[in-house]
């Protein structure tokens, strides 16, 4: 291992291989317990077809030093994913995608003779506007009459929370947090209601499915396998029975504070216009690779950056905006942003074994150019942050950024004070540029016009 070249802490749990970089760049190992189980991979043109589909990321072989030679059988570089989300920041539609593309992965894969070996929803990521896999080392030769080892982690990662979203609350995907190997299915069995039982397939796959892990707990997942095995028609047919049930899970957003924020806005149709110009011309002008929109509801704003082929994360607390924006997304197939749900005073963690199994976002961060608009008075009056503590989040958020700052004055600003007493005595806009202008260089202000607010470009100090 030279100076340069560091294991992922994420990529620890697969004996077939893991993940490295050196001098930046991000390589697989493929250990040669794996060998056979990549060469038919590769041969029996499963590869080619899930790369041409778009439903895995592609890899180059190269002539790169392995991390442990040892045990090594090639290395590979993977195609990179700009950003790493994880399925507690997806919306409904993007876990719903995520699932029907890890079930028709496992059914291509059946017709080649292999069988996805794990079916976890961190393997899944969103690349040119559809899920893809990310691992390549998640196939193994299929084996006549063995069940589906990854079938319970299926449920877990998978059909439990959007079951749970479809029947009994949206927001309990955040369940995913708590529970990094999914939810557990006689948790999930007991949150859902009595009429999910009358459903057969939800019946057999999580609530009976619940029941077996139970009363099986101390017994080996094969000591549990169907008697005499499963033929691989069974198994097609657990796989079509599994992409009905998700089919027939849907969520109709609706419902919430934010859902329709750009219909009940104070903006005018000249002052939003105006507001885009702006924003549009600084893009321009600084041409950043990344764009995080940070409260991005429906992504109007966040589409003046993505359709200028920059790649953007659009992040809103409301799941119905988040839901539409992804909506929108798939009518139009959009390719340059991702929609996630995010709560940014209480933001991603780092989670896992030692803590660093899933990044935090912020170790996601910088992102070239951030995003807030209309966002400022919500941290500062909403959730009592002072503007200095807002500004070095920023600070380490990104390198740029584009940020709206609203008035007391303002009418939405007003709707917050209606019900707590006005104590933002520093929140006025010498406040805020005082204490941005102690961690940013502000090279432009303007004015929106029709409006009291203003419009900031500021690139972070040195």
């Amino acid at each position: 291992m030279t100076k340069n070249s560091q294991r992922l802490a994420s990529s620890f749990r697969d004996p077939s291989g893991f993940l490295f970089r050196e001098d930046g760049v991000l390589y697989r190992q493929v250990n040669q317990s794996y060998a056979a189980d990549y060469d038919l991979l590769m041969e029996s043109g499963l590869y080619e077809n899930l790369t041409k589909s778009g439903l895995l990321i592609p890899h180059s072989e190269v002539e790169q030093t392995p991390l442990e030679p040892g045990i090594a059988y090639k290395v590979i570089e993977p195609a990179l994913v700009t950003f790493v989300s994880y399925p507690y920041e997806w919306s409904f539609g993007l876990l719903k995608e995520a699932t029907l593309a890890t079930l028709s992965i496992q059914k291509r894969a059946l017709k080649r003779g292999m069988t996805l070996k794990d079916a976890s929803a961190y393997n899944i990521q969103f690349v040119d506007g559809k899920a893809a896999l990310i691992d390549t080392l998640s196939f193994e030769a299929y084996e006549e009459g063995k069940p589906w080892d990854a079938y319970r982690q299926f449920c877990q990662h998978f059909l439990a929370p959007l079951a749970l979203m479809t029947h009994v609350d949206v927001r309990l995907n955040q369940l995913l947090r708590n529970y990094i190997d999914g939810i557990p299915l006689d948790l999930a069995a007991k949150l859902l209601p009595t009429h999910t039982r009358f459903n057969f397939g939800l019946l057999s796959h999580l609530h009976l499915h619940a029941k077996m892990q139970t009363q099986h707990a101390d017994k080996a997942p094969k000591e549990i396998a169907v008697k005499g095995g499963m033929r691989k028609e069974a198994l097609v047919g657990l796989i079509d029975s599994l992409r009905n049930v998700v089919r027939k899970l849907t969520w109709e957003p609706g419902g919430t504070e934010w859902g329709d924020y750009y219909e009940i806005t104070n903006y005018t149709d000249v002052a939003a216009e105006h507001k885009k110009e702006i924003i549009a011309k600084w893009l321009e002008d600084v041409e950043p690779k990344t764009v995080w929109d940070l409260g991005a509801n429906d992504g109007t704003f966040s589409r003046l950056a993505s359709e200028q082929d920059i790649f953007t994360l659009a992040f809103d607390i409301d799941p119905t905006a988040v839901e539409k924006n992804y909506r929108q997304i798939k009518n139009v197939k959009e390719k340059n942003i991702v929609p996630l749900v995010l709560d940014l005073t209480n933001p991603s963690p780092a989670i896992g074994w030692h803590n660093q199994e899933r990044d935090s976002l912020m170790e996601r961060a910088p992102a070239e150019m951030v995003f807030a608009l209309a966002l400022i008075h919500h941290l500062a009056i909403s959730n009592n942050l002072p503007l200095g503590d807002i500004a070095r989040f920023f600070t380490d958020a990104g390198k740029w950024l584009v940020i709206e700052f609203v008035p007391k004055s303002d009418s939405q600003v007003q709707k917050l004070l209606q019900s707590r007493k006005d104590i933002f005595d520093r929140y006025t806009l010498k406040d805020f540029e005082t204490s941005f202008g102690e961690y940013f260089t502000i090279y432009e202000k303007v004015s929106i016009a029709e409006s009291e607010r203003f419009l900031f470009l500021m690139e972070r100090k040195a």
